[in-house]
């Protein structure tokens, strides 16, 4: 599948991988045709029309998107952020309730408490993973619910399938962020979400070279969120969008290694004396476990864990001890890293967090297991060798 999609058609010439194709202004060959053009809407534009619709790059890879998502139809956006925001502006109206997950990324929960509030839009996110607690929050004027499964930071899991079912009997559009699992771990769309985002930095890309983002739409989405995204000039340069399509070849392959490579670092953590809880869906241990058994196919590498209450300098020691594993943003890419996450506002994390030590999120890569093991067993070595 992976290798098919996208190449149908004009939009690859048959290429095996489609090639970069960039331009702005394309030619009418009539009068009739250039009028032909101008009486047609905004999100119905050819792509051989106007460089900021996007190019037969654009539309190998938003096409090979959909395919996978089992959407209608799939945007491209210049980052991951911006696939999340104007989702949001999409079905945000003046006078509008919006849901979103507490643990949601958090530059979108930014943007929502400083973006759209100001736009007229209540902004309230919910801490409970029980459905009957997120509904009872639902108002009349509620518009969307935003989720996010896992979580960001600590990796909580909701129920997709309840939560979407209440909203649409609501009336409200569900948006998903699924960058972590990736259409090939887990389809939104079958699930009862509209609006399906990823940022396509992350596993996608693959190699931790490009930025983009993506959202993929049923049909009725798709009239609200093209109708508006094109307005605001949104487009990914076709360098990035054929970086992506390169990534998809090889995500299944990849996703499985991160995967089997996560776990086994996963279950190795959780034997550490230091390490207070390691927050894997993947793992029995983890309170969303059974939901994750139920929905998702597999794991991805990204997961988190809590250390033990240490000094500042004890924990520097281990980050600073690292030899394979990076300290760095982002995540998805061929690499090993680590991050301190920084605590957030009362409203971000849950009590238990905030009582314990340092939360770190871990991203496994490709490295071979052993090596990525013992740089991790070192590091450990050398904290324990700490003089608290």
């Amino acid at each position: 599948m992976l290798t098919q999609v996208g190449r149908g058609g004009e939009s690859s010439l048959q290429y095996v991988n489609p090639p970069i194709v960039r331009g702005t202004t394309v030619l009418a060959q009539t009068l009739e045709q250039w009028r032909q053009r101008a009486k047609l809407p905004f999100n119905a534009k050819p792509q051989a029309n106007y460089g900021r619709f996007g190019t037969l790059t654009t539309a190998a890879f938003e096409s090979a998107m959909a395919e996978l998502e089992g959407a209608y139809r799939s945007f491209c956006f210049p980052s991951g952020l911006a696939a999340c925001t104007h989702s949001l502006l999409a079905v945000c109206k003046p006078g509008s309730h919006v849901l979103l997950t507490d643990f949601v990324y958090w530059p979108l929960r930014e943007f929502a408490e400083n973006v759209l509030t100001q736009l007229g839009v209540e902004v309230e996110f919910f801490t409970s993973l029980k459905t009957e607690d997120v509904v009872s929050r639902f108002k009349e004027n509620t518009c969307a619910l935003y989720l996010e499964a896992p979580g960001s930071i600590s990796f909580e899991l909701c129920d997709v399938d309840e939560l979407a079912r209440a909203a649409h009997q609501r009336g409200a559009i569900v948006l998903m962020d699924n960058t972590w699992a990736t259409p090939l771990l887990f389809k939104p769309l079958e699930h009862g979400v509209d609006i399906s985002i990823q940022s396509v930095s992350k596993y996608i890309g693959g190699h931790s070279d490009c930025i983009m983002g993506v959202a993929s739409c049923t049909e009725q989405a798709w009239d609200v969120l093209s109708n508006s995204v094109t307005r605001f000039g949104q487009t990914a340069s076709p360098d990035d969008l054929y970086q992506a399509l390169r990534g998809l070849r090889t995500l299944d392959v990849r996703l499985r290694q991160h995967g089997q490579s996560a776990l086994s670092v996963a279950h190795w953590l959780e034997a550490q004396p230091e390490v207070q809880r390691v927050c894997c869906p993947g793992l029995a241990s983890h309170p969303g476990h059974a939901t994750f058994k139920r929905l998702f196919r597999d794991v991805s590498g990204l997961f988190s864990f809590v250390f033990e209450p240490m000094p500042e300098e004890k924990l520097a020691v281990f980050f600073d001890s690292l030899r394979i594993v990076g300290i760095g943003l982002s995540w998805g890419g061929f690499e090993s890293l680590v991050v301190p996450l920084v605590a957030r506002p009362a409203s971000q994390i849950h009590d238990d967090y905030r009582k314990e030590g340092q939360l770190v999120r871990i991203h496994v890569g490709l490295e071979n297991i052993e090596d990525l093991t013992n740089d991790l067993q070192q590091a450990f070595m050398q904290m324990r060798r700490y003089a608290a």
